[in-house]
């Protein structure tokens, strides 16, 4: 099967592309990626088994299974430290110099990710994501976005300067590795 994991991080890549160029509030790149194979794999796959551990999440150790098991992965994060500068209140503060003033506060140790979080930007990490898929999609390989894959990634420091962050692991097997999955 070499040649379907290199056909699979051929897609990573193509993926990676389409993260990048999804559209973004006011043309602005707040996104950050990472493709994880080989060793990488494993790495990722032990950090989300540790936190679904030491966080009685039973859901990471599965997801974490299942990353292991994948070709590749692709990771996509937005930067933390970023509004759009509208003063919205979408993120709960009425202006965006409070919501990043408020992330000099910090979140309790065990909150997987970093916050709080501009919600034009968190929509910008979204559809980044979806491209992404659909891009996988279009090339028929086997996927799944994980939060869990996310909070793996930022957990070992893969995505500086991000606070949120998706995973999404791609397998081509004859099964679909990603459904009809146990606890």
């Amino acid at each position: 099967m070499v040649f379907e994991s290199d056909a699979v991080e051929m897609v990573a890549r193509l993926m990676a592309l389409s993260a990048r160029t999804a559209p973004k509030a006011r043309g602005v790149d707040v996104i950050k990626t990472r493709i994880a194979v080989g060793e990488d794999l494993k790495v990722l796959a032990e950090a989300m088994q540790e936190f679904g551990e030491k966080h009685d999440a039973g859901f990471f150790i599965r997801d974490a299974r299942n990353v292991a098991a994948s070709d590749a992965c692709l990771v996509i994060g937005s930067l933390l430290a970023d509004a759009v500068g509208l003063d919205c209140g979408g993120c709960g503060y009425p202006t965006c110099a409070e919501m990043l003033e408020a992330q000099h506060e910090g979140l309790p140790p065990a909150a997987p990710f970093g916050g709080p979080n501009c919600a034009v930007r968190m929509t910008d990490l979204g559809i980044a994501v979806g491209s992404a898929a659909k891009t996988a999609s279009i090339h028929n390989v086997d996927n799944r976005v994980m939060y869990t894959a996310g909070v793996g990634a930022l957990s070992l420091g893969w995505l500086e300067g991000c606070g949120v962050a998706y995973g999404i692991p791609l397998r081509a097997s004859g099964k679909d590795i990603f459904f009809d999955r146990t606890r």
